[in-house]
């Protein structure tokens, strides 16, 4: 009689979810990352979950959330993490291990473990700071300055982000009018590319820029995960220009934010903050202004009080010179007059010249045939000289 030496296909899956549900009798919890999710048009969501070890995966798992618990179970989790469920992200799931003899084995989720999600992330938050720490990298960005008055700015963002637009919008359309220089670097702004991306971006920013800003308009928690890796901060703390960040909302401040030369929550309260450095700037210039035209002002009207005294004393000196000279020259002119020959010749005296015409001091000055001139008040006489006596 033939013995059959095989086992049909169905036989051994029947035998396999045997071991299975003997294997795993009720409810298991499983961490995994999600790598796939489709939300069918009946309700129900189909994931394929997977593990890898850094160099590939090394598991994968499908799974599924039945239409009667898709509702709940999804909307848990983005209410609690401000995303939907999406590939990527590590979760821990609890459910029931499915073998069936046509689809192989699969996990039938029951439940998510938010709390899981949300405490990975912040683990990762923490370990980065406390190695940003470590390497002395937390406050290199805390020693450069800001111009006084910021113009040329580079913008590290995505080019279609509503967040950008309102920056340019809000920066370059400011009420006085001030001038800015913006370009844009554009990166990735959300997931698992966005530190590479950004990283990318940093280096193609070379000096001539004032500073470095960074603009993310908000999102969920998951989606601005980024900001919390330690390659990228690592990068931000490191650059030689002060880079300024503007990621998410209130509620939301991550690593990059606290390595920042400067943080604020969105990106038109940076652009504020750009405007209101210009126009502080602007203020003290004029005030600067003000204070030297008063100061002017008054030295001009010190000055010419003081000219006014230099020519006052001036003005006194030369009165004094003037009243000197004129005593001087009212005594020359009176000797003069006393000098003057015919003022002798009134007094009874008379003059002698001789035949050359100068004075005779003397009778020795004569000589006999002489031709002489006598001088009186009231006429001269010709007279020729006989002798001597």
């Amino acid at each position: 009689m033939w013995v059959k030496d095989y086992l049909e296909l169905l036989e051994l899956q029947q035998i396999i979810r045997e071991g299975v549900e003997e294997a795993v009798p009720g409810s298991v919890r499983v961490r995994a990352e999600v790598a796939s999710v489709q939300q069918r048009t009946n309700g129900h969501c189909y994931l394929e979950l997977c593990q890898s070890d850094g160099r590939g995966p090394v598991a994968k798992l499908r799974a599924i959330i039945w239409r009667s618990e898709a509702g709940d179970i999804l909307g848990k989790f983005a209410s609690a993490t401000g995303t939907p469920l999406s590939p990527g992200i590590s979760v821990i799931f609890e459910g029931r291990i499915n073998y069936s003899e046509l689809y192989g084995a699969s996990l039938v989720i029951d439940d998510i473990d938010v709390e899981h999600t949300l405490g990975e992330a912040e683990l990762r938050r923490r370990e980065t700071m406390e190695r940003l720490e470590k390497e002395g990298l937390m406050d290199l960005q805390k020693e450069l300055v800001l111009p006084a008055i910021p113009y040329s700015l580079a913008v590290i963002s995505a080019p279609d982000a509503a967040g950008y637009g309102d920056f340019r919008r809000h920066l370059l359309e400011n009420e006085w009018g001030f001038k800015f220089d913006v370009r844009l670097f554009p990166a990735t702004m959300q997931g698992e590319s966005a530190p590479a991306s950004i990283i990318s971006a940093l280096s193609g920013i070379s000096g001539g820029f004032d500073a470095v800003l960074i603009l993310r308009g908000g999102g969920s928690s998951l989606d601005l995960a980024c900001f919390d890796d330690f390659e990228l901060c690592a990068a931000i703390a490191r650059f030689p220009l002060p880079v300024c960040t503007a990621i998410g909302h209130d509620r939301d401040t991550h690593v990059a934010d606290l390595v920042a030369n400067t943080s604020v929550k969105t990106p038109t309260a940076l652009a504020d903050m750009f405007i209101d450095a210009v126009a502080a700037e602007d203020q003290r210039l004029e005030d600067l202004g003000h204070r030297l035209r008063i100061g002017l002002a008054a030295r001009v009207s010190d000055a010419g009080a003081a000219l006014d005294r230099i020519i006052h004393r001036i003005s006194l000196s030369l009165a004094a010179r003037i009243s000197y000279a004129e005593r001087s020259l009212s005594a020359l002119e009176a000797r003069i007059a006393a000098a003057n020959p015919r003022k002798l010749l009134e007094r009874g005296y008379t003059l002698v010249s001789g035949p050359s015409g100068a004075l005779l001091k003397c009778a020795a000055d004569a000589n006999p045939g002489d031709e002489i001139r006598v001088f009186f008040p009231d006429g001269t006489l010709n007279c020729t000289v006989n002798g001597k006596v």
